[in-house]
């Protein structure tokens, strides 16, 4: 070995004379608290390897890193070489720049089975992320059984057709499409989660996106401007009028949702959505109307904040803590939320300056839906386009905020998977890796300014090491040379954005 360790992310300092020899599995480990949480210093020698961390996260950390010197077998579910691994005896101290290190799971358009959701925190837990974003509720799917709302899993959980793709010409997949994940499989993957210090982050999606859930229970739906009682699971895609009552039932219901919600997730933060919530119904609705004047309102925008600034202080009082999409800015924002940024940087720099936390996560840098590359090979292409260059140059922290005060407020940062056209695993691993591993290191890494980084040798350490593990793990990325025969999806119509993305610096 000639060159430093290909690690993936970078730690924040090496230190190696060259020498490597055998290992020989002796791992002793340490919890260290002048070490700052989830930072840690490994040392690997002829002697084994030592861990200390700042707290057990940090241990398990430095115990990822060791795996990436270990070489492929560490990445097996079973071992094939027949002799020890040879190792560099280096010395790596490291720190996370981020506590919210993240990717968002969309498991309503297409819903994924528990094995696949366990398989992908492994894979965050390999790359040192450590919250998993799961998308549960939306138009085209509920996927969280609650006890006490049956029908939402059994009337909300299925489809009966699927779109496919976007655009023209109209194709939709015949087959019925769901499913759902009972109580007792989300405890399971949040304790699986817990053991590699990974955060699973519940998303229940109002007062828009909610389609599925009206289509289950009429009553939560606009009844008095549209026969709630007919509507269905979504099978189309794109955002939709249908949306929820503003009245105390609602509230109620929700509630209860919630109540169950978080009997399952014990983490500190609920996503309640917040996104794309058209107020058409609302402006012909009279039940509306009348509770904006109730209320003392000024219009829809204040009533979808009423609502908002309503579970923000419901959770609160149970020692929790509000996170949406950025239109909760819209009419005036809880005091307590914190904010997921999606629409470029502007509503994530208001909120940082008014004191809100927020988590970085904007649709034209880290969107891992949209295509890898231009041309017409990428599967079902939608979006801008987002190489795994411009993924690697994304900056969670904008330049107006950088700097100032402000910028702590920039929690963290994660990148978002939606699963419209990703009917399968094979499908998201697609469209999330190698992107991931790049976002991976944003998030960990203390880097340069985009147009400083080094990208070139971040491309050096995918080729010459960090290809192979995503192999050993059975991850069916994208190849730097494009799509593989059976990745490619001919025929699909695709949707790509007209608007050029803007460049970073002008945020």
């Amino acid at each position: 070995m000639t060159t430093e360790p290909n690690l993936i992310p970078r730690p924040s300092r090496i230190d190696w004379n060259g020498e490597s020899g055998p290992f020989t599995g002796d791992v002793r480990t340490r919890v260290d608290p002048s070490l700052a949480p989830e930072a840690y210093r490994l040392t690997v020698s002829s002697g084994g390897a030592e861990i200390a961390g700042g707290d057990d996260a940090g241990v398990f950390w430095g115990r990822q890193t060791l795996r990436q010197l270990r070489g492929l077998d560490a990445f097996r579910r079973a071992p094939i070489e027949r002799e020890p691994a040879t190792v560099p005896y280096v010395t790596v101290e490291d720190a996370p720049r981020f506590a919210w290190r993240g990717f968002m799971l969309d498991v309503a358009r297409h819903f994924l089975p528990k094995d696949d959701v366990l398989r992908y925190i492994d894979l965050l837990a390999a790359h040192k992320l450590n919250v998993l974003h799961l998308h549960l509720t939306d138009d085209q799917g509920w996927r969280v059984e609650i006890e006490r709302y049956p029908r939402l899993t059994e009337v909300g959980a299925w489809r009966r057709r699927t779109r496919m793709g976007w655009g023209e010409p109209l194709l939709w997949d015949e087959r019925p499409h769901g499913g759902f994940y009972t109580r007792d499989d989300l405890r399971e993957i949040v304790a699986y989660a817990a053991q590699r210090h990974v955060t699973v982050v519940p998303e229940i999606d109002l007062p828009g996106h909610s389609q599925a859930a009206i289509a289950a229970y009429p009553e939560l739906g606009n009844a008095d401007v549209l026969d709630t009682a007919s509507l269905e699971v979504m099978t189309d895609w794109g955002i939709n009028p249908n949306v929820l009552a503003p009245t105390e039932a609602v509230l109620r219901f929700y509630e209860g949702v919630l109540e169950e919600v978080l009997d399952i997730f014990p983490g500190r933060f609920v996503h309640i959505g917040g996104d794309e919530c058209r107020k058409d119904q609302w402006r012909a609705s009279p039940t509306a109307q009348a509770r904006i004047r109730e209320l003392g309102l000024k219009d829809e925008d204040e009533l979808q904040s009423w609502m908002i600034r309503h579970f923000d202080r419901w959770l609160a009082e149970r020692g929790r803590r509000l996170i949406g999409w950025d239109e909760i800015l819209e009419g005036g924002l809880a005091e307590g939320a914190a904010v997921m940024c999606w629409r470029w940087y502007r509503g994530g720099v208001a909120a940082a300056q008014a004191g809100h936390d927020v988590v970085m996560c904007p649709q034209q840098e880290v969107y891992l839906d949209h295509v890898q590359a231009p041309g017409d090979q990428e599967p079902v292409p939608f979006g801008w386009v987002h190489t795994l260059e411009d993924v690697y140059r994304f900056e969670p922290v904008p330049p107006s905020l950088a700097g100032t005060p402000h910028a702590a407020r920039v929690i963290g940062t994660q990148a978002n998977l939606w699963t419209e056209v990703a009917e399968n695993r094979a499908r998201v691993d697609y469209q999330a890796w190698p992107r991931l591993a790049a976002l991976a290191e944003v998030a960990w890494s203390r880097l340069p300014a985009p147009d400083e980084r080094d990208y070139d040798d971040f491309e050096r350490r995918m080729n010459a090491a960090h290809y192979a593990r995503l192999d050993a793990l059975g991850v069916d990325y994208r190849r730097p040379s494009g799509p593989r025969p059976w990745q490619q999806r001919p025929g699909i119509p695709g949707r790509m954005h007209n608007k050029p993305r803007r460049p970073w610096h002008t945020a």
